[in-house]
């Protein structure tokens, strides 16, 4: 079991860590904080480049942490928040199905860092290293509870900023090249 939770963590923990590499820096074929904050303002994600910022840190540290099995209920609750998030702004009104856009990857993504804080990181982890693995229903529960606000005051401050200025859309269709719901090429799928 320990091998199968190892290989979890870094497959989804190293996964989650691009992505925010694409954000942040434009590595493996992302936009960088110029092109995903313009990309996050069309989704009324305002101010855009700090929005991309804060989505590429919670993914690049959150998975770290998450492959490396250390403070990993953290790495969840970092993790998890942002694929809600993206859940209800990239993904939303898609279906559930990530071939037409829904939120089937992201909802996944959630729920196995969720998942993980339940039956803990397992022994090949820093967390059970250092002796400060935790991990059980309450944990899960806890991070869940924790993920879900973290997600809604997100998106509080996205219907206020957004009530501010309508013309989101069409200004991320002009920085990114297109309206966002019909790029097919997304920046780094996941926010």
């Amino acid at each position: 079991m320990d091998l199968g939770l190892l290989l979890i963590r870094i497959v989804v923990g190293g996964l989650l860590a691009a992505h925010g590499a694409q954000k942040l820096f434009g590595w493996l074929g992302g936009y960088g904080l110029e092109g995903t904050g313009g990309y996050l303002e069309g989704y009324g994600l305002r101010p855009g480049r700090l929005f991309a910022t804060l989505a590429g840190v919670a993914e690049l540290a959150g998975g770290v942490l998450f492959a490396a099995g250390l403070a990993t209920p953290l790495a969840a609750l970092l993790i998890a928040t942002t694929m809600l998030v993206a859940a209800r702004t990239d993904h939303a009104g898609k279906g559930l199905w990530i071939f037409n856009g829904g939120a089937e990857y992201v909802a996944t993504i959630a729920a196995i860092a969720v998942g993980i804080t339940v039956v803990g990181p397992g022994s090949a982890s820093l967390d059970r290293a250092i002796g400060s693995e935790a991990g059980g229903i309450a944990v899960g529960l806890a991070t869940l509870a924790l993920a879900v606000a973290g997600a809604a005051g997100v998106l509080a401050i996205r219907r206020l900023t957004s009530a501010a200025r309508p013309d989101a859309a069409a200004q991320a269709a002009m920085v990114m090249g297109g309206d966002p719901a019909d790029r097919a090429d997304t920046p780094a799928t996941g926010m």
